[in-house]
């Protein structure tokens, strides 16, 4: 009888993509077993055009996971693998009861080097990886490839059409650049963000800033510095057409956040600037072409997601990190 396997992460954007190298590896075991995810239906995006997949099923806004269990237990998985471990996750085991399998989410080493600035953790397995927990019994292991975003031809034809709407020289280098971020502690000055525009347009670069609705004033800001060689896509695009663009892009520029995952996703190497958060969390480029900007200081990490201010009021995690050692890494990825 052919498995039916369910993998359930139901957010963020980048946890989602990290299953991808899970999702490609059952498939690649388990020929002829039916794959199905289950996601936030905000997130759906990310899943809804892989190959690998035969089923997205998303859990609307503010919907019960009643009838969402009642489905579930009506599909007859033989394989239901928990990649989130949070509480709403707790809730649908107790609705669908059975075998579950799920992965370590290392909190206690977590807790410890935030709090103790104890390092405990056993080993440094990228958080992909540790998703491949869950599937044990299933023979997997993870093959070294990246995360992956499939885009739809829509999805590029609406990132094709919004670069000709930009008016950017088509002659020149495109890098991307993310400024936004959850939290307010990942984000890096918007001055710094200047500064760099002016370095890299000046060296013949081109920019395109992506970013979702809240991140349309700074995005703004940043490309009013450069005038005629930035645009800004923040708030316009949908997550698969943001892919489709961060394709087009040489390098693209992120904090510890879902544009950083969405752009290795895509095959675009991405320098990431890494402030409250550090590699041991699992977070960072998941085999891509990298670079990590981060500062040597005592205080991290202080923060596993990030938060809305620094817990010591000077945030010198994203303060001293300079445009010019960003750029220096830029040029490297360039070269």
């Amino acid at each position: 009888m052919p498995r039916r396997i369910l993998l359930v992460r139901f957010s963020s954007l980048g946890d989602v993509l990290l299953t991808t190298p899970l999702i490609r590896a059952l498939r690649a075991r388990h020929p002829t077993a039916t794959l199905t995810a289950l996601t936030k239906e905000v997130w759906s995006p990310l899943l809804s055009a892989n190959p690998h997949l035969d089923q997205v099923v998303t859990l609307a806004p503010g919907q019960s996971l009643v009838p969402l269990a009642r489905a579930v237990r009506r599909a007859g998985f033989t394989d239901r693998l928990d990649l989130h471990a949070s509480v709403r996750t707790r809730v649908l085991r107790l609705l669908v009861p059975g075998a579950w399998h799920g992965y370590g989410a290392r909190r206690r080493e977590r807790r410890a080097l935030i709090r103790l600035k104890q390092n405990i953790y056993r080993d440094h397995v990228p958080v992909a990886e540790r998703y491949f927990e869950a599937a044990r019994h299933l023979d997997v292991t993870p093959d070294g490839g990246p995360a992956e975003l499939f885009t739809s031809p829509a999805a590029e034809a609406r990132a094709q059409e919004w670069l000709a709407r930009s008016e950017l020289d088509a002659r020149l280098p495109l890098v991307g650049v993310a400024p936004g971020a959850a939290h307010a502690t990942k984000r890096w000055p918007v001055r710094h963000w200047r500064t760099l525009a002016g370095e890299l347009t000046g060296r013949g670069f081109g920019m395109v800033l992506v970013g979702g609705v809240g991140d349309r004033v700074a995005a703004a800001d940043i490309a009013a510095a450069v005038p005629g060689r930035a645009a800004s896509a923040a708030g316009e695009l949908d997550l698969q057409a943001t892919g489709a663009l961060l394709r087009r892009v040489r390098v693209v520029v992120a904090g510890d956040t879902g544009p950083m995952h969405l752009a290795t996703a895509v095959g675009t190497p991405v320098v990431g600037l890494f402030g409250p958060t550090v590699e041991a969390f699992g977070f960072f480029p998941y085999h891509a072409q990298s670079r990590v900007v981060e500062q040597s200081l005592s205080c991290r990490p202080c923060s596993s997601k990030g938060g809305p201010r620094c817990p010591l009021g000077h945030h010198r995690c994203m303060e001293d990190m300079l445009p010019s050692e960003v750029l220096a890494r830029v040029l490297e990825l360039c070269e």
